[in-house]
């Protein structure tokens, strides 16, 4: 049985891990935590920071001891609250397109329809909207809205907000199944726990940034009550059923979100949302995504755009495995934008190469003397 043991020091990941491959099972153990500077532009001895969301009640001093220290007990709370994520250069920002898999088997085509049913309630339910505009029209942006040509800034929150408090469900969901599975079956998860869980906490935090913007009522935080009991439950016994079906939902899902994220883009450069022109990026998009202290909200918007670019190509990459046996590729790293951005999805095959490549990364930087020799 031929076995190759390797130890990982590589870009695009957060841990070091030591990945075991045989002919009949694969599988992951990893050591110590450490951060890449080229995945977060944040020094490795960089100090930690107590995080926009600010320190927890719980986490406080007792009100005796803050009154004897001042303030300053508070600042003594330190420590980053989220989980690794990709940060974009600015190249990368702009080497997205939009693009559409075609649906090539009995699964896909029921992922796909299913997008489309979940697509159609979004937008009912979001006021979402896009007609193309008469080419030379001279009509003003007043005329423009009232015809219902483009959206104001009111209707494209209330559209990102909808829409990322349902996408943060799929990956929980798939995190805590494979979670269970391990626990149940006793063996590890070849990585697929953590990059579910990333993409879990990423669209939550572009929830959180859009919070910062605006506070839906009470009538919206129904609907996005009612749609997360549904969808949820749903999404749980659909990945019980097909991991892979549900996996390419979520890709054909994220394909929707960079359409939609673009089409924002083009709308603020248009000048059709004049209030987001020039608009400061909220602190806590600024401190998760590493951006420069006078980024604009339009900045916000291309990273955002990025990570759901990121998410439709490893949704797309994972349905193409077998999800009880392969090896998650995105656990040793992630191909940056220029790849992501332009491509679907790695084909099995693809991935299998990817990963013997990220194996030999991990003996260059764990055994260079003897790479060089």
């Amino acid at each position: 049985m031929l076995r190759t043991t390797l130890c990982r020091t590589i870009p695009h990941t957060h841990v070091f891990a030591l990945a075991i491959v045989s002919a009949s099972r694969r599988t992951f153990v990893y050591s110590a935590p450490r951060m890449d500077p080229a995945l977060t532009s944040k020094p490795i001895d960089a100090k930690a920071t107590i995080g926009t969301e600010g320190p927890h009640k719980k986490d406080l001093p007792p009100p005796s001891l803050a009154a004897a220290k001042g303030s300053s007990a508070v600042e003594e709370i330190k420590g980053d609250w989220v989980l690794f994520h990709p940060v974009y250069t600015p190249d990368e920002l702009h080497a997205v397109q939009v693009m559409h898999r075609e649906a090539k088997t009995i699964s896909d085509k029921v992922a796909v329809l299913f997008v489309k049913i979940l697509r159609t309630g979004f937008d009912l339910i979001s006021g979402y909207k896009h007609k193309e505009i008469p080419p030379n029209s001279s009509m003003s942006l007043e005329e423009l809205r009232k015809k219902g040509y483009i959206m104001d800034e009111s209707q494209w929150l209330s559209r990102c907000l909808f829409l990322e408090s349902v996408a943060g469900v799929p990956g929980m969901v798939g995190a805590t199944l494979r979670h269970l599975r391990s626990l149940r079956i006793l063996r590890r998860d070849s990585g697929w726990i953590h990059t579910l869980l990333e993409e879990a906490e990423n669209e939550r935090m572009h929830l959180m940034t859009f919070m910062t913007i605006k506070k839906p009522g009470f009538w919206f935080r129904s609907l996005i009550l009612g749609a997360q009991g549904v969808f949820y439950n749903m999404f749980f016994l659909s990945y019980l059923i097909s991991p892979s079906t549900c996996h390419r939902f979520v890709g054909h899902l994220e394909e929707e979100a960079v359409l939609t994220y673009t089409r924002c883009i083009q709308e603020i450069e248009a000048g059709h949302l004049p209030a987001w022109e020039k608009a400061p990026a909220p602190e806590i998009a600024k401190d998760y995504w590493r951006l420069r202290d006078d980024a604009s909200l339009l900045d916000v918007i291309y990273a955002i755009r990025s990570d759901e670019t990121t998410h439709r190509f490893v949704n797309h990459s994972l349905a193409n495995l077998n999800h009880t046996t392969d090896v998650n590729p995105f656990a040793f790293r992630e191909p940056d934008m220029h790849v992501k951005g332009k491509k679907l999805e790695f084909e099995q095959e693809e991935a299998e190469k990817y990963v013997q490549e990220s194996h030999k990364l991990i003996e260059k930087a764990t055994h260079p003397t003897s790479q060089s020799a």
